[in-house]
């Protein structure tokens, strides 16, 4: 668990960095999946942009990412989610 100046220098790292995955018309696949845990092992920290009509639907979505792929969420503005994921094979 990050702490809130952690997540908070994370945030601003990801101010410049865009979504590297976005969820479609099928919602979280197995292939999404996938993506955000290749993404995440490459990067530790992306974007990920959620499309769903409501706050409430994001909100669900973006929790069930992070719990599939063991990433916390760092921020959530509109339909952009920051995650991170430490990858212990890098420094």
């Amino acid at each position: 668990m990050l702490s809130k100046e952690q997540k908070r220098q994370l945030a601003s790292q990801a101010h410049h960095l865009k979504p590297v995955v976005m969820t479609g018309a099928n919602g979280i696949t197995d292939n999404l999946i996938n993506e955000v845990n290749i993404a995440l092992t490459a990067h530790e920290l992306i974007k990920v942009k959620v499309s769903a009509s409501d706050r409430k639907e994001r909100a669900q979505m973006t929790e069930e990412i992070c719990e599939r792929t063991q990433s916390e969420l760092i921020n959530n503005i509109g339909h952009i989610a920051i995650i991170y994921r430490k990858n212990p094979e890098k420094d």
